[in-house]
Protein backbone atom coordinates (compact mmCIF):
# COMPACT_ATOMS: atom_id res chain seq x y z
CA UNK A 1 0.00 0.00 0.00
CA UNK A 2 1.42 3.37 -1.03
CA UNK A 3 0.60 6.23 1.35
CA UNK A 4 3.35 8.53 0.05
CA UNK A 5 2.29 12.17 0.09
CA UNK A 6 -1.00 11.51 1.93
CA UNK A 7 -2.06 14.04 4.55
CA UNK A 8 -2.73 11.93 7.64
CA UNK A 9 -4.01 12.95 11.03
CA UNK A 10 -2.71 10.91 13.97
CA UNK A 11 -5.16 11.26 16.85
CA UNK A 12 -3.97 10.30 20.33
CA UNK A 13 -0.30 10.69 21.19
CA UNK A 14 0.36 7.80 23.52
CA UNK A 15 2.43 4.74 22.59
CA UNK A 16 0.35 3.69 19.60
CA UNK A 17 0.05 7.23 18.21
CA UNK A 18 3.79 7.79 18.47
CA UNK A 19 4.55 4.50 16.69
CA UNK A 20 1.95 5.12 13.98
CA UNK A 21 3.12 8.69 13.39
CA UNK A 22 6.78 7.65 13.14
CA UNK A 23 5.91 4.93 10.61
CA UNK A 24 3.77 7.31 8.53
CA UNK A 25 6.60 9.84 8.40
CA UNK A 26 8.99 7.17 7.13
CA UNK A 27 6.45 6.32 4.44
CA UNK A 28 6.51 9.90 3.19
CA UNK A 29 3.19 11.09 4.58
CA UNK A 30 2.46 14.61 5.74
CA UNK A 31 1.64 13.93 9.39
CA UNK A 32 -0.64 16.11 11.51
CA UNK A 33 -1.09 15.46 15.23
CA UNK A 34 -3.96 15.77 17.69
CA UNK A 35 -4.51 14.94 21.36
CA UNK A 36 -7.75 15.49 23.28
CA UNK A 37 -6.00 16.24 26.57
CA UNK A 38 -6.21 20.00 27.09
CA UNK A 39 -3.27 19.84 29.51
CA UNK A 40 -1.02 18.15 26.94
CA UNK A 41 2.46 19.74 27.08
CA UNK A 42 3.21 20.27 23.39
CA UNK A 43 6.68 21.75 23.83
CA UNK A 44 7.89 19.02 26.17
CA UNK A 45 6.42 16.29 23.98
CA UNK A 46 8.07 17.55 20.80
CA UNK A 47 11.35 17.87 22.67
CA UNK A 48 11.04 14.23 23.71
CA UNK A 49 10.05 13.14 20.18
CA UNK A 50 12.00 15.41 17.79
CA UNK A 51 10.91 13.34 14.80
CA UNK A 52 7.61 15.25 15.05
CA UNK A 53 9.15 18.73 15.42
CA UNK A 54 7.86 19.82 12.00
CA UNK A 55 4.34 18.40 12.44
CA UNK A 56 1.37 20.67 13.21
CA UNK A 57 -0.18 19.66 16.53
CA UNK A 58 -3.59 20.55 17.95
CA UNK A 59 -4.62 19.99 21.57
CA UNK A 60 -8.06 19.78 23.17
CA UNK A 61 -10.23 20.65 20.19
CA UNK A 62 -9.70 19.75 16.55
CA UNK A 63 -10.37 22.83 14.36
CA UNK A 64 -12.54 22.53 11.24
CA UNK A 65 -9.75 23.84 9.00
CA UNK A 66 -7.52 20.97 10.18
CA UNK A 67 -10.16 18.41 9.25
CA UNK A 68 -10.49 19.92 5.78
CA UNK A 69 -6.84 19.11 5.03
CA UNK A 70 -6.95 15.42 5.93
CA UNK A 71 -7.12 12.40 3.63
CA UNK A 72 -6.89 9.78 6.38
CA UNK A 73 -7.15 9.65 10.18
CA UNK A 74 -5.25 7.07 12.25
CA UNK A 75 -6.82 6.88 15.69
CA UNK A 76 -5.38 5.54 18.92
CA UNK A 77 -7.66 3.07 20.73
CA UNK A 78 -8.11 5.39 23.72
CA UNK A 79 -10.12 7.93 21.70
CA UNK A 80 -13.88 7.14 21.59
CA UNK A 81 -15.36 7.20 18.11
CA UNK A 82 -18.28 9.27 19.40
CA UNK A 83 -16.01 12.08 20.62
CA UNK A 84 -16.46 15.49 19.02
CA UNK A 85 -13.18 15.28 17.10
CA UNK A 86 -13.95 11.85 15.68
CA UNK A 87 -17.46 12.90 14.71
CA UNK A 88 -16.01 15.85 12.79
CA UNK A 89 -13.71 13.50 10.90
CA UNK A 90 -16.49 10.99 10.24
CA UNK A 91 -18.90 13.68 9.02
CA UNK A 92 -16.21 14.97 6.65
CA UNK A 93 -16.06 11.55 4.99
CA UNK A 94 -12.43 10.94 5.97
CA UNK A 95 -11.46 7.26 6.41
CA UNK A 96 -10.73 6.35 10.05
CA UNK A 97 -8.28 3.54 10.72
CA UNK A 98 -7.02 2.34 14.05
CA UNK A 99 -3.29 2.01 14.65
CA UNK A 100 -3.59 -1.79 14.45
CA UNK A 101 -5.53 -1.59 11.17
CA UNK A 102 -2.79 0.61 9.71
CA UNK A 103 -0.18 -1.92 10.83
CA UNK A 104 -2.08 -4.88 9.38
CA UNK A 105 -2.41 -3.19 5.98
CA UNK A 106 1.34 -2.57 5.82
CA UNK A 107 2.79 -5.64 7.53
CA UNK A 108 3.72 -8.99 5.98
CA UNK A 109 3.25 -12.51 7.27
CA UNK A 110 0.56 -14.31 9.26
CA UNK A 111 -1.37 -13.15 12.32
CA UNK A 112 -2.76 -14.92 15.37
CA UNK A 113 -5.11 -12.55 17.22
CA UNK A 114 -6.53 -12.89 20.72
CA UNK A 115 -9.41 -10.95 22.25
CA UNK A 116 -11.90 -11.43 25.09
CA UNK A 117 -12.80 -9.62 28.29
CA UNK A 118 -10.23 -11.40 30.46
CA UNK A 119 -7.11 -13.47 29.93
CA UNK A 120 -5.91 -11.75 26.76
CA UNK A 121 -2.43 -10.82 27.96
CA UNK A 122 -1.63 -14.20 29.52
CA UNK A 123 -2.91 -16.06 26.46
CA UNK A 124 -1.18 -13.79 23.96
CA UNK A 125 2.12 -13.98 25.83
CA UNK A 126 1.90 -17.76 26.03
CA UNK A 127 1.12 -18.15 22.32
CA UNK A 128 4.11 -15.93 21.57
CA UNK A 129 6.43 -18.00 23.79
CA UNK A 130 5.34 -21.23 22.10
CA UNK A 131 5.64 -19.93 18.54
CA UNK A 132 9.07 -18.42 19.23
CA UNK A 133 10.26 -22.00 19.79
CA UNK A 134 8.96 -22.96 16.34
CA UNK A 135 9.60 -19.99 14.04
CA UNK A 136 12.46 -17.46 13.68
CA UNK A 137 10.31 -14.33 13.20
CA UNK A 138 7.65 -13.95 15.89
CA UNK A 139 6.49 -10.61 17.30
CA UNK A 140 4.04 -10.18 20.19
CA UNK A 141 2.16 -6.91 19.69
CA UNK A 142 -1.02 -4.92 20.22
CA UNK A 143 -2.89 -4.15 23.40
CA UNK A 144 -0.17 -5.98 25.31
CA UNK A 145 1.86 -2.74 25.23
CA UNK A 146 3.89 -3.03 22.00
CA UNK A 147 2.30 -1.04 19.16
CA UNK A 148 1.73 -3.19 16.09
CA UNK A 149 3.05 -0.38 13.86
CA UNK A 150 6.39 -0.45 15.68
CA UNK A 151 7.34 -3.79 14.06
CA UNK A 152 5.87 -3.33 10.58
CA UNK A 153 9.20 -2.57 8.89
CA UNK A 154 10.76 -5.74 10.36
CA UNK A 155 8.12 -8.09 8.94
CA UNK A 156 8.62 -10.54 6.06
CA UNK A 157 6.41 -13.21 4.53
CA UNK A 158 7.80 -15.59 7.19
CA UNK A 159 6.78 -13.34 10.09
CA UNK A 160 4.12 -14.31 12.62
CA UNK A 161 2.51 -11.52 14.62
CA UNK A 162 0.74 -12.61 17.79
CA UNK A 163 -1.60 -9.75 18.60
CA UNK A 164 -3.63 -8.94 21.70
CA UNK A 165 -6.59 -7.00 20.36
CA UNK A 166 -8.97 -4.95 22.50
CA UNK A 167 -12.58 -4.02 21.77
CA UNK A 168 -11.39 -0.43 21.27
CA UNK A 169 -9.01 -1.56 18.52
CA UNK A 170 -11.65 -3.75 16.90
CA UNK A 171 -13.98 -0.77 16.46
CA UNK A 172 -11.64 0.60 13.77
CA UNK A 173 -10.72 -2.64 11.98
CA UNK A 174 -11.73 -3.00 8.33
CA UNK A 175 -9.41 -5.48 6.60
CA UNK A 176 -7.81 -7.18 9.62
CA UNK A 177 -7.66 -10.89 8.79
CA UNK A 178 -5.97 -13.21 11.29
CA UNK A 179 -5.22 -16.80 10.28
CA UNK A 180 -6.21 -17.78 13.81
CA UNK A 181 -8.45 -15.74 16.10
CA UNK A 182 -9.50 -16.44 19.66
CA UNK A 183 -12.31 -14.97 21.74
CA UNK A 184 -11.66 -16.12 25.30
CA UNK A 185 -14.84 -14.93 27.03
CA UNK A 186 -17.29 -12.03 27.01
CA UNK A 187 -18.49 -10.45 30.25
CA UNK A 188 -19.53 -6.83 30.98
CA UNK A 189 -16.72 -4.30 30.59
CA UNK A 190 -16.07 -0.86 29.10
CA UNK A 191 -19.76 0.03 29.07
CA UNK A 192 -18.75 3.66 29.60
CA UNK A 193 -17.23 3.44 26.10
CA UNK A 194 -19.53 1.02 24.24
CA UNK A 195 -22.69 2.11 26.14
CA UNK A 196 -24.52 -1.21 25.68
CA UNK A 197 -23.55 -4.83 26.17
CA UNK A 198 -24.75 -5.57 22.66
CA UNK A 199 -22.30 -3.07 21.16
CA UNK A 200 -19.46 -4.49 23.27
CA UNK A 201 -20.26 -8.03 22.09
CA UNK A 202 -20.37 -6.91 18.44
CA UNK A 203 -16.97 -5.30 18.82
CA UNK A 204 -15.41 -8.47 20.26
CA UNK A 205 -17.01 -10.75 17.68
CA UNK A 206 -15.82 -8.56 14.79
CA UNK A 207 -12.33 -10.04 15.12
CA UNK A 208 -13.67 -12.80 12.81
CA UNK A 209 -15.35 -10.64 10.17
CA UNK A 210 -12.68 -11.09 7.48
CA UNK A 211 -11.92 -14.73 8.27
CA UNK A 212 -12.80 -17.53 5.85
CA UNK A 213 -13.05 -21.32 5.97
CA UNK A 214 -9.26 -21.43 5.57
CA UNK A 215 -8.95 -19.82 9.02
CA UNK A 216 -9.76 -20.88 12.59
CA UNK A 217 -11.62 -19.17 15.42
CA UNK A 218 -11.04 -20.51 18.94
CA UNK A 219 -13.97 -20.09 21.32
CA UNK A 220 -14.85 -20.83 24.94
CA UNK A 221 -17.60 -23.47 24.88
CA UNK A 222 -18.71 -22.49 28.38
CA UNK A 223 -19.49 -18.91 27.30
CA UNK A 224 -23.10 -18.97 26.12
CA UNK A 225 -22.63 -15.88 23.96
CA UNK A 226 -19.71 -17.47 22.12
CA UNK A 227 -21.38 -20.88 21.77
CA UNK A 228 -24.28 -19.17 19.99
CA UNK A 229 -21.88 -17.02 17.96
CA UNK A 230 -20.10 -20.14 16.65
CA UNK A 231 -23.25 -21.12 14.75
CA UNK A 232 -23.04 -17.93 12.68
CA UNK A 233 -19.36 -18.17 11.72
CA UNK A 234 -18.02 -18.83 8.22
CA UNK A 235 -14.70 -20.14 9.51
CA UNK A 236 -13.51 -23.28 11.26
CA UNK A 237 -14.22 -23.31 15.01
CA UNK A 238 -12.12 -24.91 17.74
CA UNK A 239 -13.78 -24.99 21.16
CA UNK A 240 -12.15 -25.29 24.56
CA UNK A 241 -13.91 -26.16 27.81
CA UNK A 242 -13.07 -26.22 31.51
CA UNK A 243 -16.29 -28.06 32.44
CA UNK A 244 -16.90 -30.91 30.01
CA UNK A 245 -15.27 -33.31 27.55
CA UNK A 246 -15.53 -32.35 23.89
CA UNK A 247 -15.75 -34.66 20.91
CA UNK A 248 -13.51 -32.18 19.11
CA UNK A 249 -11.53 -29.50 20.90
CA UNK A 250 -9.44 -28.97 24.02
CA UNK A 251 -10.82 -29.65 27.46
CA UNK A 252 -10.03 -30.01 31.16
CA UNK A 253 -10.77 -33.39 32.74
CA UNK A 254 -9.37 -35.30 35.72
CA UNK A 255 -6.81 -32.56 36.46
CA UNK A 256 -5.35 -32.72 32.95
CA UNK A 257 -5.78 -30.89 29.64
CA UNK A 258 -6.78 -33.09 26.71
CA UNK A 259 -6.88 -32.62 22.94
CA UNK A 260 -9.68 -34.38 21.03
CA UNK A 261 -9.57 -34.70 17.26
CA UNK A 262 -12.21 -36.17 14.99
CA UNK A 263 -12.16 -39.97 14.83
CA UNK A 264 -9.11 -40.17 17.13
CA UNK A 265 -8.67 -41.09 20.77
CA UNK A 266 -8.19 -37.98 23.00
CA UNK A 267 -4.55 -37.29 23.83
CA UNK A 268 -3.36 -35.82 27.11
CA UNK A 269 -1.49 -32.55 26.61
CA UNK A 270 -0.44 -31.87 30.19
CA UNK A 271 -1.36 -32.52 33.82
CA UNK A 272 -2.34 -29.25 35.50
CA UNK A 273 -0.01 -29.92 38.43
CA UNK A 274 2.86 -29.47 35.94
CA UNK A 275 1.73 -25.86 35.32
CA UNK A 276 3.03 -22.89 37.28
CA UNK A 277 -0.25 -20.98 36.76
CA UNK A 278 -3.05 -20.93 39.36
CA UNK A 279 -6.79 -21.16 38.85
CA UNK A 280 -9.36 -22.47 36.38
CA UNK A 281 -9.27 -19.20 34.46
CA UNK A 282 -5.59 -19.82 33.76
CA UNK A 283 -6.30 -23.38 32.63
CA UNK A 284 -8.72 -21.82 30.14
CA UNK A 285 -5.96 -19.46 28.98
CA UNK A 286 -3.62 -22.44 28.57
CA UNK A 287 -6.21 -24.31 26.49
CA UNK A 288 -6.88 -21.32 24.25
CA UNK A 289 -3.16 -20.64 23.79
CA UNK A 290 -2.44 -24.30 23.05
CA UNK A 291 -5.23 -24.37 20.47
CA UNK A 292 -3.96 -21.21 18.78
CA UNK A 293 -0.40 -22.54 18.70
CA UNK A 294 -1.52 -25.90 17.28
CA UNK A 295 -3.48 -24.12 14.55
CA UNK A 296 -0.41 -22.02 13.73
CA UNK A 297 1.61 -25.22 13.25
CA UNK A 298 3.31 -25.76 16.63
CA UNK A 299 3.96 -29.42 17.57
CA UNK A 300 2.32 -30.74 20.75
CA UNK A 301 5.66 -31.62 22.38
CA UNK A 302 6.90 -28.03 22.00
CA UNK A 303 3.65 -26.68 23.44
CA UNK A 304 3.95 -29.05 26.39
CA UNK A 305 7.55 -27.99 27.06
CA UNK A 306 6.69 -24.28 27.10
CA UNK A 307 3.61 -24.82 29.28
CA UNK A 308 5.74 -26.43 31.97
CA UNK A 309 8.07 -23.42 32.14
CA UNK A 310 5.62 -20.53 31.69
CA UNK A 311 5.28 -18.48 34.88
CA UNK A 312 2.53 -16.10 33.82
CA UNK A 313 2.61 -12.35 33.32
CA UNK A 314 3.20 -9.44 35.64
CA UNK A 315 0.19 -7.95 37.42
CA UNK A 316 -1.99 -11.08 37.03
CA UNK A 317 -2.07 -12.89 40.40
CA UNK A 318 1.66 -12.17 40.59
CA UNK A 319 3.32 -13.29 43.82
CA UNK A 320 5.12 -10.31 45.44
CA UNK A 321 6.45 -11.55 48.79
CA UNK A 322 5.76 -13.45 52.01
CA UNK A 323 5.96 -11.34 55.16
CA UNK A 324 5.17 -12.61 58.67
CA UNK A 325 3.42 -15.61 57.13
CA UNK A 326 1.20 -13.42 54.91
CA UNK A 327 1.33 -13.91 51.12
CA UNK A 328 1.04 -10.74 48.99
CA UNK A 329 -0.30 -10.95 45.42
CA UNK A 330 -0.53 -8.30 42.69
CA UNK A 331 -3.58 -8.72 40.44
CA UNK A 332 -3.70 -5.13 39.18
CA UNK A 333 -4.69 -6.34 35.71
CA UNK A 334 -8.09 -7.36 37.10
CA UNK A 335 -9.74 -4.20 35.76
CA UNK A 336 -13.32 -5.50 35.77
CA UNK A 337 -15.44 -7.57 38.19
CA UNK A 338 -15.19 -10.82 36.21
CA UNK A 339 -11.39 -10.70 36.23
CA UNK A 340 -11.42 -9.93 39.96
CA UNK A 341 -13.74 -12.89 40.60
CA UNK A 342 -11.13 -15.10 38.95
CA UNK A 343 -8.48 -13.62 41.23
CA UNK A 344 -10.50 -14.37 44.36
CA UNK A 345 -11.23 -17.93 43.23
CA UNK A 346 -7.52 -18.55 42.73
CA UNK A 347 -6.78 -17.73 46.39
CA UNK A 348 -6.53 -20.77 48.68
CA UNK A 349 -6.62 -18.93 52.03
CA UNK A 350 -8.41 -16.12 53.88
CA UNK A 351 -7.75 -12.91 51.97
CA UNK A 352 -7.55 -9.19 52.71
CA UNK A 353 -8.62 -7.63 49.42
CA UNK A 354 -7.88 -4.21 47.88
CA UNK A 355 -10.42 -3.05 45.27
CA UNK A 356 -11.80 0.06 43.61
CA UNK A 357 -10.70 2.58 41.01
CA UNK A 358 -12.15 4.28 37.94
CA UNK A 359 -15.89 3.87 37.32
CA UNK A 360 -16.59 2.10 34.01
CA UNK A 361 -20.30 1.98 34.88
CA UNK A 362 -20.15 -1.69 35.83
CA UNK A 363 -22.02 -3.56 38.56
CA UNK A 364 -20.20 -5.29 41.43
CA UNK A 365 -22.83 -7.67 42.83
CA UNK A 366 -21.35 -10.88 41.41
CA UNK A 367 -17.88 -9.89 42.59
CA UNK A 368 -19.12 -9.36 46.16
CA UNK A 369 -21.02 -12.67 46.06
CA UNK A 370 -17.82 -14.45 44.99
CA UNK A 371 -16.21 -13.59 48.36
CA UNK A 372 -18.09 -16.58 49.87
CA UNK A 373 -16.41 -16.30 53.27
CA UNK A 374 -12.92 -16.14 51.76
CA UNK A 375 -12.52 -12.34 51.93
CA UNK A 376 -11.79 -11.17 55.47
CA UNK A 377 -11.60 -7.40 54.84
CA UNK A 378 -12.26 -5.25 51.77
CA UNK A 379 -10.06 -2.15 51.42
CA UNK A 380 -11.46 0.33 48.89
CA UNK A 381 -9.78 3.13 46.95
CA UNK A 382 -10.58 5.37 44.01
CA UNK A 383 -13.67 6.81 42.40
CA UNK A 384 -15.80 3.70 42.99
CA UNK A 385 -15.12 3.14 46.69
CA UNK A 386 -18.48 4.44 47.94
CA UNK A 387 -20.37 2.61 45.16
CA UNK A 388 -18.65 -0.69 45.98
CA UNK A 389 -19.04 -0.18 49.74
CA UNK A 390 -22.79 0.33 49.31
CA UNK A 391 -23.03 -2.78 47.12
CA UNK A 392 -21.05 -4.87 49.63
CA UNK A 393 -23.22 -3.77 52.53
CA UNK A 394 -26.34 -4.60 50.53
CA UNK A 395 -24.97 -8.14 50.20
CA UNK A 396 -24.25 -8.38 53.94
CA UNK A 397 -20.50 -7.78 53.80
CA UNK A 398 -19.50 -5.18 56.37
CA UNK A 399 -15.73 -5.48 56.94
CA UNK A 400 -14.93 -2.47 54.74
CA UNK A 401 -12.20 0.14 55.07
CA UNK A 402 -12.23 3.11 52.68
CA UNK A 403 -8.79 4.59 52.00
CA UNK A 404 -7.62 7.74 50.26
CA UNK A 405 -4.56 6.18 48.63
CA UNK A 406 -3.15 2.81 47.61
CA UNK A 407 -0.32 3.33 50.11
CA UNK A 408 -2.86 3.74 52.91
CA UNK A 409 -4.63 0.60 51.78
CA UNK A 410 -1.40 -1.44 51.79
CA UNK A 411 -0.53 -0.15 55.27
CA UNK A 412 -3.97 -1.18 56.53
CA UNK A 413 -3.59 -4.64 54.96
CA UNK A 414 -0.32 -5.07 56.85
CA UNK A 415 -2.20 -4.34 60.07
CA UNK A 416 -5.25 -6.52 59.32
CA UNK A 417 -3.78 -9.65 57.69
CA UNK A 418 -2.65 -12.47 59.98
CA UNK A 419 -0.25 -15.36 59.54
CA UNK A 420 -1.56 -17.91 57.06
CA UNK A 421 -3.66 -15.33 55.17
CA UNK A 422 -3.16 -13.42 51.90
CA UNK A 423 -3.28 -9.82 50.74
CA UNK A 424 -4.57 -9.41 47.19
CA UNK A 425 -4.73 -6.29 45.02
CA UNK A 426 -7.51 -7.20 42.59
CA UNK A 427 -9.38 -3.94 41.98
CA UNK A 428 -12.30 -4.94 39.68
CA UNK A 429 -11.88 -1.43 38.22
CA UNK A 430 -9.66 0.42 35.77
CA UNK A 431 -6.79 2.50 37.12
CA UNK A 432 -7.44 5.75 35.25
CA UNK A 433 -7.63 8.91 37.31
CA UNK A 434 -5.28 7.85 40.11
CA UNK A 435 -2.70 6.01 37.98
CA UNK A 436 -1.39 6.15 34.44
CA UNK A 437 -2.44 2.53 33.85
CA UNK A 438 -2.80 -0.80 35.64
CA UNK A 439 0.96 -1.47 35.35
CA UNK A 440 1.79 1.67 37.34
CA UNK A 441 -0.82 0.70 39.94
CA UNK A 442 0.68 -2.79 40.20
CA UNK A 443 4.25 -1.49 40.33
CA UNK A 444 3.36 0.89 43.16
CA UNK A 445 1.59 -1.89 45.05
CA UNK A 446 4.71 -4.03 44.73
CA UNK A 447 6.88 -1.13 45.90
CA UNK A 448 4.69 -0.40 48.93
CA UNK A 449 4.60 -4.09 49.88
CA UNK A 450 8.39 -4.40 49.63
CA UNK A 451 8.74 -1.33 51.88
CA UNK A 452 6.67 -2.87 54.68
CA UNK A 453 8.76 -3.47 57.85
CA UNK A 454 10.08 -6.93 58.61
Amino acid sequence: MDLTGKQVLVAGLGKSGIAAGALLKKLGCSVFLFDENKKFDTAAWKKTYPVFSDCPLWVGELPDEAVDKMELAVVSPGIPLDSLAMQKIYNAGIPIWGEAELAYRLAKGRVAAITGTNGKTTTTTLVGEILKKCYPEVFVVGNIGIPYTSIVEKTTEQTIAVAEISSFQLETMETFHPSVSAILNITPDHLDRHHTMEAYIRAKESITKCQTMDDVCILNYEDEILRFFAETLKTKVLFFSSKRSLAEGIYLKNDAIWIAQKEKEPEKLIDIDKLKLLGTHNYENVMAASGAALCMGAPADVIQSVLKEFQGVKHRIEFVRELHGVMYYNDSKATNPDAAIRGIRAMNRKTVLIGGGYDKELEFDEWIDSFEGKVKYLLLIGQTKEKIAECAQKHGFGNIVCCDTLKEAVDNCYRLAETGEAVLLSPACASWGDFKDYTQRGDLFRQYVMELPE
